[in-house]
């Protein structure tokens, strides 16, 4: 990292943000940060940050509060969105963020039909979504699938990626975090398991791990658990050149591949950004929990069991479920 760049971003970092004891989201819910379950005072623990305001000017602060510069050719890993009817980032919320890195978007196809299935579709989906308004798209595994290595993982011990994934130098995990009808939820986990998946991997991941081929469906914990390798897999194969960055809105119980999504009816909660993908979602879910008006997404997570993903990625060692929350003031 450039020291000059350093200096700054601390200089930000201890101007804008402080381990406050409240914080009020987005959507004017005021919480104590010390009732979330898994916030802690340990200074070895990670700290995920979180600021109320969604905005594009906010999401450029998340990102600068990590004190991260990525260097070289940096993938920015989002979903593109099934329909123009789903709740991907919209490009004017992301375009100066993905600006400020130099990034590419990098998404991989599907591996279950839909308006993605091929790369063909997929580029054009996300035209028709104003995303290559913003920035040039990599569909990873338009060219097939490369191996990343998973150590002590519970349900696999390779996790194959789109090819193109060798050619960036880093990645910025954007994710809109979400239900998801087979996850429970869509977080940093899932956006850098499945998400980087190509579509053979994705099917290895939602057999756990039994088959590259065929039915990609199979048993609901051990899909979790491999999700969660898989996740370990991405993380540890990029070390210190991946962050992570969750944007809390459009709250719905269905994800960004659903065409045609239940209409949230919950209130926004805001930006979180953090190092770790397991506290990030950690922290996600525990703000989820914690508000008045997220009975229905509870239900969606809880009907997949979906917690068990961040019991995975706890038992693996993918990351803390424990973290520090910093709020970013305005």
């Amino acid at each position: 990292m450039k020291k000059a760049f350093a200096i700054a971003l601390l200089i930000c970092l201890v101007c804008a943000s402080a381990f406050a004891d409240t914080l009020t989201t987005n959507g004017g819910y005021s919480l104590d940060t010390g009732d979330l379950p898994y916030v802690t005072e340990d200074a070895s623990a990670p700290v995920v940050y979180f600021i109320s305001d969604i905005s594009a000017e906010s999401l450029v602060r998340a990102y600068q509060a990590l004190g991260v510069e990525l260097q070289g050719k940096v993938g920015v890993k989002m979903s593109t969105g099934e329909s123009t009817r789903s709740n991907y980032l919209r490009p004017e919320l992301i375009g100066d963020l993905i600006h400020l890195v130099n990034g590419t978007i990098v998404e991989c196809n599907t591996a279950y039909g839909g308006s993605r299935a091929s790369t063909a579709m997929h580029i054009q989906q996300a035209k028709d979504n104003g995303l290559l308004d913003v920035a040039e798209l990599d569909i990873l595994d338009a060219e097939g699938s490369m191996e990343l290595p998973v150590e002590n993982g519970s349900r696999i011990s390779v996790d194959y990626v789109g090819s193109h994934f060798a050619n960036y130098d880093a990645f910025l995990v954007l994710t809109h975090f979400k239900g998801h009808a087979m996850a429970g939820f869509g977080g940093a986990i899932k956006n850098i398991s499945i998400g980087f998946g190509s579509s053979m991997g994705k099917g290895w991941i939602h057999s756990g791990g039994t088959r590259t081929s065929g039915s990609i469906w199979g048993e609901q914990d051990p899909f979790l658990e491999a999700m969660a390798d898989a996740a370990k897999g991405v993380d540890r194969y990029m070390g210190d050149n991946i962050v992570y960055i969750s944007v809390m809105n459009r709250l719905s119980v269905d994800c960004d591949c659903d065409g045609n999504p239940a209409e949230p009816d919950m209130h926004d909660i805001g930006i979180l950004a953090s190092t770790d993908p397991l506290a990030i979602d950690q922290a996600a879910i525990d703000l989820v929990y914690a508000l008045p008006d997220s009975g229905s997404l509870i239900r969606r997570i809880e009907r997949q069991n979906g917690l068990h993903t961040l019991e995975a990625g706890e038992k693996n060692g993918l990351g803390s479920r424990n973290y520090r929350l910093a709020v970013i003031g305005e």
